[in-house]
């Protein structure tokens, strides 16, 4: 079987306008037109114009490594003697809250994404110069207790957590080292057990 007899037979309407002589709707031809116009190029994207950062962005970055022997002569600077007199470095802050009572802990941190992201950072994250470190002796001491020998309190000097935490493994490993002096714990005895010996033997 031919195709044409194939399609007769499946339209019955084809093969009766094929009887009839109309063969217009039997046969058709699209016509398809293709552009002879070349495509367009494809444009570029434009440079992105870096944009130099603000005075207040730089001041603000804290991405920028100091060393820790920058650190040392910095304390030992005129532009350390200026900044901070004859004070400690934490002693002149004060913590900005809400109402009359401040928080229970400082916050988390005071550096986020390598910016400062707070308007009243904590002593040791507004300064950059203040590197944290157990070589750095003149910054540790000024955190510890004269009259204790232990680290002052978050609450008193206002240092935030991340720098709190830095701070005591700094101490921690200046004592190691042998950079701090610190007095040996007292070691009490159970004098009982001796006690109770001695005894036995005049027994």
């Amino acid at each position: 079987m031919s195709v044409i007899n194939f399609a007769f037979l499946a339209r019955p309407n084809i093969f009766r306008n094929f009887l009839k002589g109309n063969t217009s709707r039997i046969f058709s031809l699209n016509t398809t037109n293709y552009s002879t116009e070349e495509p367009p190029e494809v444009q570029e994207a434009p440079e992105t114009v870096t944009r130099e950062p603000s005075e207040k962005e730089k001041a603000r970055d804290r991405t920028k490594v100091i060393p820790v022997e920058t650190s040392i002569r910095y304390l030992k600077s005129a532009a350390y003697k200026e900044t901070y007199g004859e004070y400690l470095v934490w002693e002149q802050y004060r913590r900005n809250h809400k109402g009359m009572f401040p928080p229970r802990k400082t916050r988390k941190t005071c550096i986020r994404k390598g910016m400062l992201s707070t308007g009243n950072p904590c002593p040791v994250c507004r300064d950059e110069y203040l590197v944290l470190d157990y070589r750095n002796v003149d910054l540790l001491k000024q955190f510890i207790s004269p009259q204790s020998g232990e680290v002052i309190s978050y609450s008193k000097t206002g240092v935030c957590q991340k720098r709190h935490q830095e701070l005591l493994i700094s101490v921690e490993r200046a004592r190691d080292f042998g950079y701090l002096t610190f007095d040996v714990p007292f070691r009490e005895y159970d004098y009982s057990e001796y006690y109770n010996e001695k005894n036995e033997s005049k027994k």
